[in-house]
């Protein structure tokens, strides 16, 4: 069945793999990592969920095909651009010139005069 917008928007949905920013969540927490493989089956995987790339998040169908993945120019790229920290929603924020910071939070209560209170 052809894709809904054309050929070529099924072959780029076809491979997309995670994030850079959920990759960092992986490769920080390995219960975020573990949900991620669990989402599926094991049966479903390639080579039965044994070989699995965590930087890439892929999964391979043997040990020549991981070995072979680790040594290619598409890893070696993706281990390179995980060395840098992702951007955090303050820091996005601040580069397009919105400001969160309000200042210190007052601690101190105000006075309500309670007559005036009372008549509204």
């Amino acid at each position: 069945m052809p894709a809904i917008r054309g050929e070529k928007s099924k072959k780029k949905t076809r491979r997309h793999t995670r994030d850079l920013d959920q990759v960092h969540a992986d490769l920080r927490d390995e219960k975020h990592l573990a949900e991620f493989k669990d989402a599926k089956p094991i049966e479903d995987l390639p080579g039965l969920g044994q070989f699995y790339c965590n930087e890439c998040a892929k999964f391979f169908e043997s040990d020549a095909n991981f070995g072979a993945h680790r040594k290619g120019k598409v890893h070696k790229r993706r281990v390179k651009q995980l060395r840098e920290e992702p951007y955090s929603q303050k820091e996005a924020e601040a580069a397009i010139g919105l400001t969160t910071d309000n200042g210190k939070r007052a601690t101190t209560r105000m006075d309500v005069d309670d007559g005036v209170a009372a008549t509204s």
